[in-house]
């Protein structure tokens, strides 16, 4: 199936509704369409809430944004400051457990040294010894020409639910 930028954008966000809390951006934000933010607390109690036995917290951050043509620059760029600013939305101390913070470049075309310096990223970081959870960076990129999505490999999981929605096989 061929899509234009939008409407694979447009398909993203009526998928991810169902399970985020989307948030359209300014179109002086631009190329950033989209923030999807998706929040889970978990507990364990005996009895009464009161006795709680464990708590625990996770989220997660994705940002899509809509590039005609991405390149390397462009997508160091996106990547700090996409990082920035899923950081500092990270609740982070005592019951949380993780957060995943993750670009996804929809673009219709993708330089090679893009796809290999967006396949080699690897950003982790524990809070506290990972007693106040951990943070892991999953990114990918729809390539539209080529109907391809790659990912680093902490994103795999994501490219994967990426194939589903905009290329479902018959």
């Amino acid at each position: 199936m061929e899509y234009t930028r939008g409407a694979a954008i447009q398909r993203l966000l009526k998928s991810f509704e169902a399970y985020y809390d989307v948030h359209k951006c300014e179109p002086e934000e631009a190329p950033l369409t989209a923030r999807c933010e998706y929040f889970e607390h978990s507990e364990k109690y005996v009895i009464s809430k009161k006795a709680e036995l464990w708590s625990a917290d996770s989220e997660e951050f994705l940002y899509l944004l809509d590039i005609p043509h991405l390149t390397k620059e462009l997508y160091e760029k996106w990547r700090n400051m996409i990082y920035e600013d899923g950081m500092s939305r990270v609740n982070r101390g005592p019951g949380h457990m993780y957060s995943f913070i993750t670009p996804v470049f929809v673009c219709d075309t993708c330089e090679e040294d893009a796809r290999k310096a967006l396949k080699k990223c690897r950003i982790y970081k524990s809070f506290h010894f990972s007693l106040h959870g951990w943070m892991d960076y999953h990114v990918a990129v729809v390539d539209l020409s080529k109907g391809r999505v790659d990912a680093n490999r902490s994103g795999h999981s994501t490219a994967k639910i990426l194939k589903n929605i905009l290329f479902p096989k018959k």
